[in-house]
């Protein structure tokens, strides 16, 4: 099973940091991918916007409830879909990714729900 690196990061602190500094951090996050890049591990990577809608469906009724959600102290920043089924190689690139200087890398394993 493919493992993901999921970015959980604070609320906010992209507004915080500012567009220089900003955008000196998506080049290293480019960079990062680069890296999993040459080495064959990456299937997938994308950085993640702060808005978002929720969905569900109660009674056959779908409620759309739009965000910023005011309970999030966080947020999903982005993704790293890793080749690979070994969660030591996917911890090991987790510990030398950029985003685990301001936000928690979080690795989990890509595969069926009922699992």
């Amino acid at each position: 099973m493919p493992q993901l690196l999921l970015i959980v990061e604070p609320l906010g602190q992209r507004a915080e940091r500012g567009v220089v500094a900003g955008e000196a951090t998506y080049r290293r996050m480019l960079d990062f991918a680069a890296e999993l890049q040459a080495e064959g591990l990456l299937l997938g990577v994308n950085s993640l916007g702060s808005a978002a809608r929720r969905v569900s469906r109660r009674d056959g009724q779908a409620q759309v409830l739009d965000g910023p959600f005011a309970e999030a102290k966080e947020m999903v920043g982005g993704y790293f879909l890793l080749d690979t089924e070994d969660p030591a190689v996917a911890l090991a690139w987790a510990e030398r990714c950029p985003a685990a200087e301001w936000a928690t890398v979080e690795i989990r394993g890509v595969g069926p729900c009922y699992t």
